[in-house]
């Protein structure tokens, strides 16, 4: 076992990525707090994995996780409006 500690940091800002459905383009990140440069390159980031992909499609998943890690990293909480109740997380 590691005897790391764990400090946890309070978020730098919030976002929502939200479905807009099939018709392109697909999806809009919208900042509601937080620093706007933070915000920008993150949008940034997420419109580039995202920009060309429908929620059902297969590779969604995985951009998705790929989304929750970049934001992890940045302390940037998210927010998801896939559409449906059940998908959100």
């Amino acid at each position: 076992m590691s005897d790391a500690v764990v400090e946890t940091q309070a978020p730098r800002a919030h976002a929502r990525i939200v479905y807009h459905g099939p018709v392109a383009p697909h999806w809009e990140v919208y900042g509601d707090w937080g620093e706007r440069q933070v915000l920008d390159e993150f949008r940034a980031r997420v419109l580039a994995r995202l920009v060309l992909l429908p929620r059902d499609d297969p590779q969604f998943r995985r951009n998705k996780e790929r989304i929750v890690r970049d934001a992890e990293r940045e302390l940037i909480t998210i927010e998801w409006d896939l559409g449906h109740a059940e998908a959100e997380s």
